[in-house]
């Protein structure tokens, strides 16, 4: 017996079964060494897939063939629809069943601007080429052009010109895939949604997901959610198994998007066929060509087997990432490349492995970029491209007398804009890295263009936005120098909730209903359980959650999302949460207020409404109700100055907000983050006990509601900071 067989066949069991996800951290040093054992010997045993025959293309009617001795890849002529992948033994990874244009495909959705409402998903489609063109066929590449040139007779075609390619490579187990998007001056306008490439997987061969080290396992059957077997929950992409084809799933909630990942941690996913040792993945080596920035959630695998990848979303947004594009508007853009990689293992080697392997290709594919074999001049190479250098700091002066490393916080190129632009902009790209210990950051292979420089800074509040506009020039290296943070505070913390993360998952997320869970996350990421909203009514039944800063844990007594709580029959009520606190005095200048620092996480169909000490007394501030108004001259006169209940603000009793309501999605712990600064008159609070009364009052659907990602609560003291030296 070889040592990858005779080490796996020893603990394999203990590493991937149930329990060893509830002891990793305690275990993962074994699994480490393991891992390191077996692929050091795969690396010494197997070398790299090779053969000794030249790329090929293959004509077939109605078809074209793209071939290396790897790997055969088969695509509509001249659709561009990718409609077999024959690797390995196996004569189609895709499915089989159904319409060939249904295996492998480019999709979007978008709808003339008020032709139909946002309730529905709009016109589908699925970008059908009209020519294809050999771009370069030699012994070492292949690249083909699947081209559709609009006009306005394709009604039921997006106006944009579309041109697909595909890639593939000698000795490479896998291809390339990309596109270049282009609007022309004088075309209609026009809003798109999604942008993605979908591809649907043999149904009978992958039944294994892997999406992070945490996040994979075997999945169910897509009949396992049909009627009778599975029952629709509150949406329909959640369904019940109540009679699955394997038994281990019964009582399990199935949810798409329960497997949504952040845009910066989603470099590989993929499938796995366990019987043929088989895996397939998405490598997505740079996330410059998606939308909103590095904290964008966008789905990626889930049952089907479904494997996508998505450019463009609103998900975890809503309508104000729609890309809406102006009657006449000019654009372009190329989406990708991305590789879809296929690797295999000899028998006696684990199958599920092949992730690990699949994250080393992963590095070497980031190594890569920007590819240079694109021959689209659409697409620069690294020798067209810029840098910049700098240095970001943090000054709090209540914190420290000198400025602090920005260890940990981001800092990114996006388009010219505002505070948080970045969070809803997708026309453009966007260029994001990490700063070091010691505050420094470099963000290479940059695309020419003019930008900003936005950020966030790790443990503080709000955004940074440098309005400079930055003109990065083919081969440019530009030293910003230091770029000083000075995140928003008017006095001394008085007292805080939570952690500034830009994420609730901090505060108390409950257990799931027994009734309704998905195993996988029994042991972390609990926020993605299905039905936690309505764990706040069985928590609270009584009263709605009163939180004593000095008494309480944020971790243990904070709900998670302050969400309506349910009535009777189907019937919801808004919710007001109490916050408990004490002054041992009241700085009373009447040219000063306190300061109540409130960040959002994450708000869907919502209002937040805050009063001091009384709740029935006239409003402190409310961000008003989620902007859902037909046209911009009622957005223009929001807030009304016309209503005369004292409950409703005119513009003068409002705070200042740093971004929008914006629709939330489900499964997830953030969406676009936002903060509200409010200012509490000295008159309003006593000394001794004081009550602030946070009230989310709109009620339709248990998918109403807020996730705070920290709230302070700062004097005015001005005698208190500490002079930066």
């Amino acid at each position: 017996m070889d040592l990858s067989s005779h080490v796996f066949s020893s603990f394999v069991g203990f590493l991937t079964g149930p329990s060893n996800r509830r002891n990793l951290r305690l275990r993962g040093w074994i699994k480490a060494f393991i891992v390191f054992s077996v692929l050091s010997e795969i690396a010494i045993c197997q070398t790299p897939p090779e053969s000794e025959q030249a790329l090929q293309l293959h004509y077939q009617d109605q078809h074209v063939v793209m071939d290396n001795g790897i790997l055969q890849v088969t695509l509509s002529n001249p659709e561009g629809f990718v409609t077999g992948i024959q690797y390995h033994g196996i004569s189609n990874v895709l499915a089989y069943n159904g319409s060939e244009h249904d295996r492998g495909y480019w999709d979007l959705v978008w709808n003339f601007p008020g032709k139909t409402t946002k309730v529905t998903k709009g016109t589908v489609d699925r970008i059908e080429a009209t020519k294809l063109e050999v771009i370069v066929q030699n012994d070492e590449q292949i690249e083909l052009s699947f081209t559709r040139t609009w006009n306005s007779s394709l009604d039921k075609a997006v106006p944009v010109n579309i041109d697909k390619r595909f890639v593939m490579l000698r000795n490479s187990s896998g291809f390339y895939t990309y596109a270049i998007f282009e609007r022309l001056e004088g075309w209609p306008a026009v809003e798109v949604d999604n942008i993605r490439i979908a591809f649907k997987l043999n149904e009978d061969k992958f039944h294994y997901m892997a999406i992070s080290d945490e996040r994979q396992r075997y999945m169910p059957l897509p009949e396992d959610r049909v009627p009778p077997r599975g029952q629709a929950l509150a949406y329909p992409e959640a369904v019940l198994l109540i009679d699955p084809r394997e038994p281990e799933f019964k009582g399990e909630v199935d949810d798409k998007y329960a497997y949504s990942m952040e845009s910066k941690d989603l470099k590989v996913h993929g499938w796995i066929s366990t019987n043929d040792s088989v895996g397939f993945w998405q490598i997505t080596p740079s996330n410059e060509f998606r939308s909103a920035g590095p904290l964008k959630q966008f789905l990626n695998s889930h049952v089907g087997p479904t494997h996508l990848t998505i450019f463009h979303s609103t998900h975890y947004v809503g309508k104000e990432l729609i890309i809406s594009f102006e009657e006449g508007e000019a654009w372009k853009k190329v989406f990708g490349p991305v590789f879809v990689y296929l690797n295999s293992f000899p028998q006696g080697v684990d199958p599920l492995l092949l992730w690990n392997e699949a994250k080393n290709q992963t590095r070497i594919e980031e190594q890569m970029w920007p590819y240079e074999f694109p021959t689209s001049g659409d697409f620069p190479g690294s020798d067209r491209r810029g840098s910049v250098t700098g240095r970001f700091l943090i000054s709090d002066r209540y914190i420290s007398s000198e400025y602090i490393s920005g260890n940990g916080s981001y800092v990114g190129l996006a388009a010219p804009g505002d505070v948080g632009s970045w969070q809803k902009e997708c026309k453009g790209y966007q260029f994001w890295t990490k700063v070091d210990e010691n505050g420094h950051f470099l963000i290479k292979n940059v695309r020419s263009g003019k930008y900003n420089i936005y950020g966030w800074a790790s443990g503080f509040i709000g955004d940074y936005h440098n309005d400079t506009v930055i003109d990065i020039a083919s081969g440019s290296n530009i030293d910003i120098g230091e770029l000083i943070y000075e995140p928003p505070r008017d006095g001394p913390t008085i007292w805080e909730i939570g952690v500034p993360d830009r994420t609730a998952a901090e505060f108390y997320i409950p257990n799931p209903d027994p009734r309704y869970t998905n195993k996988l996350y029994m042991d972390h990421d609990r926020f993605r359980q299905y039905g936690l909203w309505e764990r706040y009514t069985e928590l609270y039944p009584d009263q709605d959650l009163v939180f004593d800063v000095d008494a309480d844990d944020y971790t243990k007594d904070w709900f998670f999302m302050q969400v309506t709580r349910k009535v009777g029959e189907g019937g919801y009520n808004g919710t007001t949460w109490q916050i408990k606190f004490k002054l041992d005095k009241v700085v009373n200048e009447t040219s000063s207020s306190y300061k109540l620092r409130i960040a959002l996480a994450t708000a869907n169909v919502a209002e937040l409404q805050v009063r001091v000490n009384d709740p029935k007394t006239p409003l402190l501030f409310t961000t008003g109700e989620m902007i859902r108004f037909e046209t911009r001259i009622e957005e223009q006169m929001w807030p009304y100055e016309f209503p005369t209940s004292g409950d409703f603000p005119g513009s003068d009793r409002r705070g200042s907000v740093t971004g929008r309501f914006l629709i939330s999605d489900r499964n997830g712990i953030h969406g676009v983050y936002w903060l509200n600064s409010v200012d509490v008159p000295s008159s309003s609070l006593l000394r001794g006990n004081n009550t602030i009364f946070l009230t989310q009052p709109l009620a339709v659907s248990p998918f109403q509601g807020l996730m705070y990602d920290y709230i302070r609560l700062e004097s005015p003291d001005p005698l208190y900071h500490i002079t930066i030296s």
